[in-house]
């Protein structure tokens, strides 16, 4: 797989949440790391990563859901 490397609108519009959500949640070690592009001011997120911090994310929602629905 070719990997690519997404700007923050990107990772913006797949994740689903806000750009200061973004940035909290990488300072507290619970986003993927940014990486510089070519020397520039410029960042971007590699897509591997962030797709799996969107799986992570699916599966602790849906396991607190299965637990949820067995202790009712």
């Amino acid at each position: 797989m070719e990997e690519r490397i997404l700007r923050l609108n990107d990772v913006l519009k797949v994740t689903g949440i806000g750009r200061s959500s973004i940035y909290e949640l990488q300072k507290q070690g619970l986003f993927p790391k940014s990486i510089q592009i070519a020397n520039t001011c410029k960042v971007g997120w590699l897509n591997s990563e962030v797709q799996t911090w969107i799986q992570k994310q699916i599966a602790a929602s849906r396991n607190a859901i299965a637990q949820n629905e067995n202790a009712a």
